[in-house]
């Protein structure tokens, strides 16, 4: 069964080199002028006073252990309304930020979180800057109450089997079978996996500490094979070039595909096999409190969202029209 799952040859392994890596160096190549460093580069050079800002951002975020996502999404909006008007947020009107603000939602942002993080953004910014009148009149966030969407075991096996490579197969498997966040799956270093224990030591990107999760023994094997494959010799996973880290981009690609070829119709990505860990646990039993330690969580009430979902409880949820017509 082991072998069967993650079966993988090295020839095998340097055909999906080669396949990948063109295939991602066009989606990776495709960079526009809303990427990070290029815009902040721009406000830097073109908004008076928007360098020294941007570095005292840096450091207070740095000082608060703030994750690279957080900041770079900051980093990202301030730039955008401080090339908007051409001068830093910090001297903007309440009408001016009221107005930056709607022509977002009227022109409909790329998503909803881009409006979030504007606000977000800003408001991290007039709090650093001493400016609480200006934080207090910003629109207050309402946080989403949806269910996070959920795989089936079925769903999660289909994947696995579609996915041609050893590579694919083990970044799905990882991702499911340990409740990895994207970017942890990203930078797995040999260092951090014990394959003797079957232990994976995940360095904390979100959070204030590290964690252990168990691998399992098809995750160990498949993890030997990919090794022995690739030639590995610091990060488990790597980019376009053998030395770099494997992208967002060539981790939720892989996602996206390994789904159209299962027939999944359902929205995901890759917090959703994060959200299908959790989930599978608790319904075969674990108790709330470990699963939070798994997926190191630092609140109980963030993890509680998977009691919402799970099948447990006295007994099952049933559909009554089953039951109507004896079902079984």
């Amino acid at each position: 069964m082991v072998a069967f799952i993650f079966q993988g040859t090295i020839k095998d392994n340097i055909i999906v080199l080669v396949v990948v890596n063109v295939r991602m160096k066009t989606a990776t190549t495709k960079t526009t002028t809303t990427d990070v460093q290029p815009l902040v580069s721009k406000a830097c050079a073109e908004v008076e006073g928007f360098e020294a800002m941007y570095r005292r951002l840096e450091r207070r975020m740095h000082t608060q252990r703030r994750s690279d996502s957080t900041k770079q999404n900051y980093a990202r909006h301030l730039a955008q309304i401080a090339l908007h008007y051409h001068c830093l947020p910090t001297i903007l009107s309440d009408d001016q930020i009221e107005d930056y603000l709607e022509g977002l939602i009227l022109k409909g942002s790329p998503s909803e979180s881009y409006f979030k993080h504007t606000v977000y953004g800003l408001r991290y910014l007039f709090r650093l800057e001493g400016l609480n009148d200006k934080r207090i009149q910003l629109p207050s966030i309402k946080h989403d109450k949806k269910l996070p969407i959920v795989l089936g075991r079925d769903e999660v096996k289909a994947m696995i089997k579609h996915a041609d490579y050893l590579k694919h197969k083990l970044l799905v498997g990882l991702l499911y079978g340990c409740g990895l966040r994207c970017g942890e799956v990203r930078t797995i270093r040999l260092c951090d996996i014990d394959l003797s224990r079957g232990m994976l030591l995940v360095r904390k990107i979100k959070g204030n500490s590290d964690r252990y999760v168990p691998l399992g023994k098809l995750l160990v094997k498949g993890i030997e094979q990919h090794i022995e494959s690739t030639g590995a010799t610091d990060y488990l996973f790597t980019g376009l070039d053998y030395d770099s880290q494997y992208s967002q981009r060539g981790v939720q690609w892989v996602i996206k595909s390994l789904c159209q070829k299962a027939g999944i119709r359902k929205e995901v990505n890759t917090h959703t096999l994060r959200h299908t860990y959790a989930t599978h646990l608790l319904e075969d039993g674990l108790d709330i409190v470990s699963i939070k330690e798994l997926l190191g969580h630092a609140h109980i009430e963030t993890t509680m969202i998977y009691l919402h979902i799970a099948k447990v409880g006295r007994k099952a949820p049933f559909c009554p029209l089953d039951k109507l017509y004896n079902v079984s």
